[in-house]
C-alpha cells in the first residue's frame, strides 16, 4: 500500500522517536487516518505512537483537539491556525512529545476561489513549539 521510500523514512522517525524516547500523537482530516496507517505499518512502532485523532469535521477539531471555534469560523478548518491548533491540542491532550496535524481540501469537490483542491496544510508540535 505505502512504497518503499515512505516506509523508509517513516521507519527512520520512529527510529529517532524511540531513541529520544518521544511518542507520537497525530491529528488527522483530510487523510482519514492515512499518517496513522502509516505509522503503524512499521514493527514495533506500538513502542512510539501514543494515539491518533480523526478529525473530519469542525465538530471533532473543536471538542476532540480545542481548535477554537472563532479559528473554524473565520480562518477555516483548512487554515495555518487551524492545523496548528490542531497540533498543539493533539500534543496537549494526548501527552505526546511530538504531534503531526494535516488539514486540506482533498477533492474532487469542496474547493473554493481561495481554497483550491489539494490545498494541504501541516504542523507538528513539539514542547518547544509549533513549526508548519
Amino acid at each position: 500500500m505505502f512504497s518503499a521510500e515512505l516506509i523508509d523514512k517513516t521507519t527512520a522517525l520512529l527510529a529517532q522517536c524511540q531513541k529520544r524516547g518521544w511518542h507520537i500523537a497525530t491529528a488527522e482530516s483530510c487523510t482519514g487516518g492515512l499518517v496513522a496507517a502509516l505509522l503503524t505499518e512499521i514493527p514495533g512502532a506500538s513502542a512510539v505512537i501514543e494515539r491518533c485523532y480523526i478529525t473530519y469535521s469542525n465538530k471533532a477539531k473543536h471538542q476532540e483537539l480545542g481548535v477554537p471555534n472563532a479559528v473554524l469560523e473565520t480562518q477555516g478548518a483548512v487554515s495555518q491556525a487551524s492545523v496548528c491548533a490542531m497540533a498543539e491540542g493533539a500534543r496537549a491532550r494526548s501527552g505526546a512529545d511530538l504531534a503531526i496535524a494535516i488539514s486540506g481540501i482533498a477533492g474532487p469537490s469542496g474547493g473554493t476561489k481561495d481554497k483550491a483542491v489539494g490545498l494541504v496544510h501541516f504542523a507538528t508540535a513539539t514542547q518547544d513549539g509549533i513549526k508548519h
